[in-house]
């Protein structure tokens, strides 16, 4: 009977587990090692994450291991801060590369051996053409590229100018080393591609040592040799990248011949996870930084209070397949959602107070009412929650002349307090402009706990915070950042959300909220779940909505719940 492909992910089954599997069985392997390559130029994203799963996953999966190794061969782009963040963020999701930590930087001596091993081989030289004219000389998809006029230079020459851009005698762009393959090859990538450019650049890890740095290209296949890998795992846009890979590898003296396999990455609607966009995103203001939540990367996630094994359950969830396709973000929204459901502790907060008046309640008194901490958890425990004369409800509880299927608290009408009393509107205040600005209100002193002995019921239970006792915060609502489920990459400021951030700076929470500086989500009962925040003052926390009671997302609109 076939396998379903929900089934197929529950087991652990895909086409590059079939892979592993298989070479382990024929004896091609007998260890499996795996990379996360990651360019330190900027934060990692939920798209990384995939990555970051199926390279640990599979190498813990199969009594593995799975480096950490920073493909750092651009100093222009790359800061200490992105190389201290990658590692946070993947120790953040539950994974430890142990005492595999490598970077490129690490085999720049050998590389460059390695490439004057190539021009001793006549196949490579250096090239005195400018970026415009390799441009132009490339050809087309359905053209043949045009040899460069350098590309007869002799053995001993290039080497001579090879070293002497090594020595740092050019200015940067002045020459290039290129591969030479074949400038007529229906894939372009083996049209002479470049191994070297010249940059007078500091590199964050080896200084000034260099001023001429390898290729992406050049560098990750052989850091993967050097380093043992043996199934070299990346996204769909390196699979025309692939026979360069290869032809590297058999043309140079590498220790071992690792295999690349390239599997979908994730592409999520209302979202873009172009590195440059989210550069570009941080560096306008347009968001707060790499941690902003309305930031699809992993930093970002986590100030949200996304935990990691939502994430982990999500990646899972969407599997590992060979073609590209979008993934509807409410399908993570749904995994956080299910996780938080069972982990977060539930507590009472009102983001849009209306005072309520008691007036049968004794002035001067109040009482503790026993709250749970988690419906479906006894072993969480209860916490007591102050009941007082004066209160906040929601301002969206309140209708002076409800509709028909309005069964929240109107004038004349009765609903529950959670875990308090029965109460029933008598008066709506209002102020010289009209607005409601309070309410009169009586309770039902039987009613304790929030049961009727007479058996009467009531079609609402409302959450509240004691007057006295509730503590201001602000609360940080976030929308889609973009307006449209597939918005436009190279245009992306005109699908940007403006409401993609509600601020409310009023709200009212029970104390136990203000207490601590605990980043876990917890439930706002009624209304989602939320987090502190690290911007949260002691007298004034700050919280962010991690995520909706419901899906929010078939809103084509933009805004949220």
């Amino acid at each position: 009977m076939a396998v379903t492909e929900t089934a197929a992910r529950e087991a652990g089954q895909d086409f590059i587990r079939d892979i592993i599997r298989a070479d382990l069985a024929a004896g091609r392997h007998t260890t499996v090692v795996t990379r996360f390559p990651p360019e330190p130029n900027g934060y990692l994203h939920i798209g990384h994450a995939k990555s970051i799963c199926l390279n640990f996953g599979v190498a813990e999966e199969f009594d593995g291991r799975c480096h950490l190794r920073f493909d750092d061969t651009n100093p222009t782009k790359e800061e200490r801060e992105y190389i201290d963040a990658i590692e946070r963020d993947v120790r953040w999701l539950g994974f430890d590369w142990g005492g595999h930590l490598y970077h490129a930087s690490d085999y720049f001596e050998q590389l460059y051996q390695w490439a004057e091993h190539l021009i001793r081989a006549g196949k490579a030289y250096v090239d005195d053409q400018t970026q415009e004219e390799m441009r132009l000389a490339r050809g087309t998809l359905t053209e043949a590229g045009i040899d460069s006029p350098y590309r007869g230079r002799g053995v001993a020459e290039n080497l001579d100018l090879f070293r002497r851009m090594r020595a740092g005698e050019y200015p940067n762009g002045a020459r290039v080393l290129r591969a030479k393959i074949d400038m007529a090859s229906g894939n372009i990538n083996l049209r002479d591609p470049v191994l070297y450019r010249i940059l007078h650049a500091a590199h964050p890890r080896t200084g000034t040592t260099w001023c001429i740095y390898p290729s992406y290209d050049f560098a990750h296949g052989q850091s993967d040799a050097i380093e043992g890998v043996t199934h070299s795992i990346c996204t769909l846009e390196f699979e025309d990248h692939r026979p360069l890979y290869d032809w590297f590898l058999e043309n140079l003296p590498v220790p071992s011949r690792p295999r690349q396999y390239e599997f979908a990455r994730l592409n999520l609607s209302y979202t873009v996870l172009s590195k440059r966009v989210l550069t570009e995103l941080v560096r306008s203001g347009r968001v707060g930084g790499w941690d902003d939540p309305r930031m699809p990367t992993l930093a970002g996630l986590r100030r949200r209070g996304v935990p990691p094994a939502a994430i982990r359950d999500f990646i899972k969830r969407i599997g590992v397949a060979k073609a590209n396709s979008i993934v509807d973000v409410a399908m993570l929204e749904f995994s956080i959602r299910e996780h938080l459901n069972k982990t977060a502790q539930r507590r009472m907060a009102v983001l849009r107070p209306l005072k309520i008046v008691i007036e049968n309640y004794p002035e001067g008194r109040g009482e503790d009412v026993e709250a749970v901490n988690h419906p479906e958890d006894a072993g969480a425990g209860t916490r007591r929650v102050r009941f007082g004369r004066e209160l906040f409800i929601e301002r969206d509880d309140f209708m002076e002349n409800p509709p028909k299927k309005f069964f929240r608290l109107a004038p004349g009408r009765e609903v529950r307090l959670r875990y308090a009393y029965f109460i029933t509107c008598r008066e709506a205040v209002k102020n010289k402009a009209g607005e409601v600005v309070e309410l009169r209100c009586s309770y039902d002193p039987a009613t304790r706990g929030g049961n009727a002995p007479d058996g009467r019921k009531v079609q609402a239970t409302l959450h509240w915070v004691s007057a006295a006792e509730a503590v201001p915060a602000e609360i940080r609502l976030y929308n889609p950042l973009f307006v449209r489920p597939d918005p436009n990459a190279g245009d992306f400021a005109a699908d940007l959300n403006p409401n993609s951030l509600e601020i409310i700076a009023d709200a009212r929470v029970e104390p136990a909220l203000a207490a601590g500086d605990s980043g876990d989500a917890v439930q706002f009962e009624r209304q989602g779940y939320f987090c502190r925040d690290p911007d949260s003052m002691p007298d004034r926390p700050v919280f962010n909505r991690t995520v909706g009671l419901r899906d929010s997302w078939a809103k084509v609109s933009g805004s949220a719940d």
